[in-house]
C-alpha cells in the first residue's frame, strides 16, 4: 500500500482549536448563568424570600426538563420508528446520488443524527415551557372564586387558573406531535420508504406501507389534539372580545358554541379515519374527512357566524344582546369591585349666601392648599441643603397625627442624586461614598407661612420637627437605581458621606452602615459572582470591598416588591412614611387577571395614565379584567427589607399564591396600628375603577347599549395637555355625614361635554370601618354645574383674578403666576372649587410661593391672600366658618435653614454663626434681585438679612 493510500485511509483529525473554543464558550456561558442564579439567590435570601426564588426555580427547571424531555422523546422515537420501518432493499437506481449518500451517513450514525436535531428542538421547547412556571404554579394550587360563569356554570377559577395552563399543554403536545411527524417524514424520505412514485401509488408501494401507517397514526393523534383545543376554545369564548365587550355575545353563544362542538366531533371522526387508515391503507377516506374538516371550519367557524351577526343580530342588536350585556355588566362590576358603589342624586345648589358653610366648619381647616406637583422646587430650595440631594417631581400626600389631630401632609424624602455629584465621577465615589439620602421632609397640607412658603413640621439635616425620632438615612429609594457597597470592620475609618456639615468644624460627617440590608460580599466567591454579574472588576480589586461589606442592588422600592412577588402588579405611586421609628416606603400591590369570565378588559396603562402619571412608568399594554388591592407592601428605606401584608383576605388569587409561596405574605392581623394610620386607598386601583365606572355605573343593559349615560374623566385643565385630571387625596365631609374623612376623590363629566356629571369619593382612611366605601353624587341633568375645564377658564379670564395677577402676568414682570391643582369639594350644599395660585420670580434660586387662593361656588368667585378671605368674598362676606389657615399649632424650629436645630442644643456662638451665614446668603440674594430690577424682592431680602444680624447679636449676648 502506498503512502498516499495510507494517508487517505487515516481518519481525519479535527483541529484542537475548535474544541478549545467550544469548551471555553460553554464554560463562559455556564459561569455567567451560575453567577446570575447564585447572586439572585443571595439577594432573595437577604430579604428573606428565598422560598419564592427556590420554588420558582424548581418549577422552571422541572418544566424545562419535563417538557424538553417530552419533546425529545416524541421527536426522537418518531425518527427511530421511521428508521426501523425502512425498506430492507435499497432502490438506489431510483433515487438521486445525494439521497444515497445521506442514507449511508444515516446508516453509520443513525442514533447520533437523530438525537442531535431532537435535542435542539427539545431545548428550544423546554425554554418555551420554562416561561410558563407561574401559570403552572397557579393552576396546581388554584383556589375557587365561588363565582360561576353565566353560560357553562363553571367556577371562575377554571378560566383564571386552569384554562391558560390547559391551552398551553394541549398546544405544546400538538406541536410535539407535529414536529415528530415532520421528523419521521424526513427519515422516511431519506431511507426510501417514501418517494414521489410511492405517494402517487406507482412502483413498489408495499415498501412504503409501514411508513404510511406511522404517518397516519401521527396525523390522527394530531387531529385529535386539535379537537381538544377546539373544545377549550369553546370555553375561551367567555374571555375573548365579542362585538361589544369582552365575553360571550349572542353570536358566540348561539352560533360559535354549537359550532365548536360540531367541529370537535368532526375532528374525532377524522382521527378515527386516520387510525383505520393505519390498518388498511387507503388515503381516500382520511383525505375526504380532512377535506370535510377544512370546509366545515371555513363555513361554520367563519362564514356562518359572520352571516348571523350581520344579517340577524345587527338589524336588531339591542334586543338580541340585552341578556348578554346584563351578564357582562354583572361580571365587570364584580371583577373591578365596583358592585357596591352607592350612587345618590344630588341637587347641588349654585347660589351663595352668608353663613352657608357653617355646617362644614370641621372640613374647612382640612382643605389642602399645598399642591404636591408645584412645590417640589420649593422643597428643593428650602430643604435640599446640597446640590447632590433631590426631591421627586411630584410629592406625596400622607396623614400624620400632630398634637393629637390628624392632618394631611405633603411629604418627600431627600434622596441622593448621583448625577449632581461634583467631586469626580470615580468608582469609589459612585459605589462607596455617595450611598444614601437623608431625612423625610413634611409640610402641613393646609398651612403656609406669611411669605407663602410651606410650614414644615419635619425637615433639615439632622432631621428635626414634630415627628417621632427615627432612622433618617435613605439607602433604598426611587432614585437609587444603581448598586453601592457599604459596611466595614469595626474600628475602620468611615467613608460614606452622611451629612454635609455635621462633622467637626461644620465639615462633612461620614458614616459606616450598620444595618442588615444588602448581600454580604466578604468572601471571594460572592465578590466574583457579583463582579461577573455587573461586569465590574473593581469589586474584586478595591480595598473598600472588605470582609464586612454588603452590596446593595435593586434598591428601588417598587422593583424590590416586584422581584419578591412577580405575581403582583405594583402601584406606580409608592410613598414614604415614618412608621415605628423607621422611614418606610408603602407600596400598594394588586392581584390581576385578564381571564375573568365575561368581565370587560381595559388597558391598565391607559387607565392609570394622567397628567401626573406617565405611561413609561407602568407596564405597557397590560390587559386586565379583574383586580384587587390584595397586598400592602412595605419596604424599609434603611435596610431594604420587604414585608407583604395581606389586605384583601377574600381574594382567591392571593389565596392561591399564598399556597404557592407559604409564608411570603404576612397576615393582615400583624399590621401595626401606626402603619395602618398611613395606609390609604391606592391611586392606580381608583383610576382603573373610575375608568370602568364611567360606563358600568349603570346596571340597565338598555342604557349601557345606548351609551346615553357615559361618564368621562375630564382632562386636567391646569396641565395644558390632553391628559386626564388625576384623583386627589382630600379630607372632605360627605353631604349628611357628621364628620369629615380622608378620601380619594375624582369628578366626571358627560361624554364629550365639559359640565360636571358626577362627584366620586372613596374613604381612604384605613383606620376607619368605612374604609373603601365608594360613593357618588350624581348631579341633576336639569341644572348644569361647571366642570374643571369650564371653571379653570372662568378663573383665568375673570377680571377680579386678572387684576390680582396683573403684576405677574404682564410683559417684563419679574415674577410669574403658577396655577395649582383645581380641587373640588362637596361643601355648602353644592360643589366648591378651590385653586391655589403660586408666584415665582425669574431669578436664579427662585421657587414657587403660595400667594393667592381662588374659590368658586356657582357663579360666584373670590380671590384672596388666604382661603378664609376668598371664601368670605364668595359667601357675601361671611362663609360661616373659619379655615384656621396659617395657624401654627406647635412651636416648630426654623426648618428652612441649611442646618436647622433647636436653640437648646446650640451655644450662643454656634447660633450666631448659623444666623450670620443665613444673613450672608440673603445679602447675596438681594444683590441678585437688584441686578434684575426686582426692588420688592431686594428690599425683602435686605430686611430679612438685617433681622438675622440682629438675632445673631442677641444670641451672642445670651450665649
Amino acid at each position: 500500500m502506498s503512502a498516499e493510500t495510507a494517508d487517505l485511509d487515516e481518519p481525519t483529525r479535527r483541529s484542537p482549536l475548535l474544541w478549545t473554543v467550544l469548551i471555553i464558550g460553554v464554560l463562559v456561558i455556564g459561569t455567567v448563568i451560575a453567577s446570575r442564579v447564585g447572586t439572585d439567590y443571595l439577594w432573595f435570601r437577604s430579604v428573606d424570600f428565598q422560598g419564592v426564588f427556590t420554588t420558582r426555580l424548581a418549577a422552571q427547571v422541572g418544566l424545562l426538563v419535563g417538557f424538553g424531555l417530552l419533546m425529545f422523546l416524541v421527536v426522537f422515537f418518531s425518527m427511530v420508528i421511521a428508521y426501523r420501518l425502512r425498506p430492507k432493499v435499497r432502490r438506489a437506481n431510483l433515487d438521486s446520488e445525494f439521497l444515497v449518500q445521506m442514507r449511508d451517513v444515516l446508516d453509520q450514525r443513525s442514533r447520533l443524527l437523530m438525537a442531535v436535531p431532537a435535542g435542539v428542538i427539545a431545548l428550544l421547547a423546554g425554554l418555551t415551557a420554562l416561561g410558563q412556571a407561574d401559570t403552572f404554579l397557579a393552576w396546581w394550587h388554584s383556589t375557587e372564586f365561588g363565582e360561576k360563569d353565566a353560560y357553562f356554570g363553571v367556577d371562575a377559577s377554571f378560566y383564571v387558573f386552569a384554562l391558560p395552563w390547559l391551552q398551553f399543554v394541549v398546544g405544546f403536545v400538538l406541536f410535539a406531535v407535529t414536529a415528530g411527524g415532520i421528523a419521521a417524514l424526513c427519515v422516511h424520505f431519506l431511507t426510501g420508504s417514501l418517494n414521489a412514485s410511492a405517494l402517487r401509488g406507482r412502483g413498489n408501494t408495499s415498501a412504503s406501507v409501514p411508513a404510511q401507517r406511522q404517518l397516519s397514526i401521527t396525523l390522527g393523534i394530531g387531529i385529535l389534539l386539535f379537537g381538544v383545543n377546539i373544545v377549550l376554545d369553546r370555553f375561551a369564548l367567555n374571555v375573548t372580545q365579542s362585538t361589544l365587550f369582552t365575553g360571550m355575545g349572542y353570536t358566540d353563544f348561539t352560533t360559535r358554541v354549537p359550532v365548536t362542538t360540531i367541529i370537535a366531533a368532526i375532528c374525532a371522526i377524522c382521527a378515527i379515519a386516520c387510525f383505520v387508515n393505519a390498518w388498511k391503507v387507503r388515503w381516500s377516506v382520511p383525505g375526504a374527512s380532512i377535506a370535510l374538516l377544512i370546509v366545515s371550519m371555513l363555513l361554520l367557524s367563519s362564514l356562518y357566524p359572520w352571516l348571523i351577526q350581520n344579517f340577524r343580530v345587527t338589524p336588531q342588536e339591542q334586543d338580541m344582546e340585552v341578556p348578554y350585556i346584563a351578564n357582562n355588566i354583572a361580571a365587570t362590576r364584580y371583577a373591578y369591585d365596583i358592585d357596591d358603589v352607592e350612587i345618590e342624586d344630588y341637587e347641588a345648589t349654585t347660589t351663595a349666601s352668608a353663613g352657608q358653610l357653617r355646617a362644614d366648619a370641621d372640613a374647612l381647616p382640612a382643605i389642602r392648599l399645598i399642591d404636591p406637583a408645584v412645590v417640589p422646587r420649593t422643597f428643593e430650595q428650602l430643604q435640599q441643603v446640597r446640590g447632590y440631594y433631590t426631591f421627586p417631581e411630584t410629592l406625596d400626600v400622607d396623614r400624620y397625627v400632630i398634637d393629637g389631630k390628624a392632618t394631611d401632609a405633603v411629604v418627600a424624602v431627600r434622596e441622593l442624586d448621583l448625577a449632581s455629584v461634583d467631586s469626580g465621577d470615580n468608582w469609589n465615589n459612585r459605589r462607596t461614598v455617595y450611598t444614601h439620602g437623608y431625612g423625610l421632609v413634611a409640610a402641613y397640607g393646609n398651612q403656609r407661612e406669611a411669605n407663602g412658603e410651606p410650614v414644615f413640621f419635619s425637615g433639615g439635616i439632622p432631621t428635626t420637627g414634630s415627628l417621632e425620632e427615627h432612622e433618617p438615612r435613605i439607602y433604598f429609594g426611587e432614585k437609587s437605581d444603581y448598586y453601592v457597597v457599604v459596611g466595614a470592620p469595626e474600628g475602620s475609618e468611615p467613608v460614606e458621606l452622611d451629612t454635609p456639615s455635621g462633622g467637626e468644624g461644620r465639615s462633612e460627617s461620614l458614616y459606616t452602615y450598620t444595618g442588615k440590608g444588602g448581600v454580604p460580599v466578604g468572601n471571594f466567591l460572592a465578590k466574583a459572582a457579583f463582579a461577573i454579574r455587573f461586569g465590574d472588576i473593581n469589586l474584586m480589586l478595591s480595598d473598600r470591598v472588605n470582609s464586612e461589606s454588603r452590596l446593595m442592588h435593586d434598591r428601588v422600592p417598587t422593583q424590590r416588591v416586584q422581584e419578591v412577588a412577580p405575581w403582583l402588579t405594583v402601584d406606580s405611586d409608592p410613598y414614604p412614611s415614618v412608621v415605628d421609628g423607621r422611614i418606610v416606603w408603602i407600596v400598594d400591590a394588586y392581584t390581576t387577571s385578564d381571564s375573568f369570565p365575561n368581565a370587560n378588559r381595559v388597558d391598565w396603562t391607559q387607565s392609570i395614565s394622567d397628567s401626573r402619571t406617565s405611561a413609561d412608568r407602568t407596564l405597557l399594554g397590560q390587559q386586565v379584567n379583574y383586580v384587587r388591592n390584595s397586598v400592602k407592601a412595605v419596604v424599609d428605606a434603611y435596610d431594604g427589607s420587604v414585608k407583604l401584608y395581606e389586605w384583601d383576605e377574600n381574594d382567591p388569587i392571593l389565596k392561591t399564591w399564598s399556597k404557592v409561596f407559604p409564608g411570603a405574605v404576612t397576615p393582615k392581623s400583624e399590621i401595626s396600628d401606626e402603619l395602618r394610620e398611613h395606609l390609604r386607598y391606592p391611586q392606580d386601583l381608583f383610576k382603573v375603577q373610575r375608568e370602568v365606572l364611567g360606563r358600568y355605573h349603570t346596571e340597565n343593559a338598555n342604557t349601557w347599549f345606548h351609551q346615553t349615560d357615559i361618564w368621562q374623566v375630564p382632562n386636567d385643565p391646569v396641565s395644558g395637555e390632553n391628559k386626564k385630571e388625576p384623583p386627589y387625596f382630600l379630607t372632605i365631609r360627605w353631604p349628611k355625614d357628621e364628620t369629615p374623612h380622608f378620601a380619594n376623590t375624582t369628578v366626571f363629566v358627560p361624554k364629550d361635554r365639559e359640565n360636571l356629571s358626577a362627584y366620586m369619593a372613596i374613604n381612604s382612611d384605613a383606620t376607619s370601618p368605612d374604609y373603601g366605601k365608594k360613593r357618588v353624587l350624581k348631579l341633576s341633568d336639569a341644572k348644569q354645574i361647571a366642570g374643571p375645564g369650564q371653571t379653570y377658564n372662568f378663573i383665568s379670564t375673570n377680571p377680579l383674578v386678572a387684576e390680582k395677577l396683573l403684576p405677574f402676568n404682564r410683559d417684563g414682570s419679574s415674577a410669574s403666576a403658577i396655577y395649582g391643582n383645581l380641587l373640588t369639594l362637596p361643601l355648602g350644599g353644592g360643589l366648591l372649587y378651590v385653586q391655589p395660585i403660586y408666584t415665582q420670580t425669574k431669578t436664579t434660586g427662585s421657587y414657587p410661593a403660595l400667594r393667592f387662593i381662588v374659590v368658586r361656588f356657582g357663579e360666584q368667585i373670590g380671590i384672596g391672600d388666604t382661603l378664609q378671605s376668598a371664601l368670605d368674598q364668595v359667601f357675601q362676606g361671611d362663609a360661616g366658618a373659619q379655615t384656621g389657615e396659617g395657624d401654627n399649632p406647635s412651636t416648630i424650629p426654623d426648618l428652612n435653614t441649611e442646618e436647622p436645630g433647636t436653640p437648646s442644643d446650640q451655644t450662643g456662638v454656634e447660633r450666631a454663626r448659623g444666623l450670620l451665614d443665613e444673613a450672608e446668603a440673603l445679602f447675596k440674594g438681594a444683590d441678585e434681585a437688584l441686578k434684575t430690577g426686582d426692588l420688592a424682592d431686594y428690599q425683602a431680602k435686605m430686611k430679612s438679612a438685617e433681622d438675622k444680624i440682629a438675632e445673631a447679636a442677641k444670641a451672642l449676648d445670651e450665649g
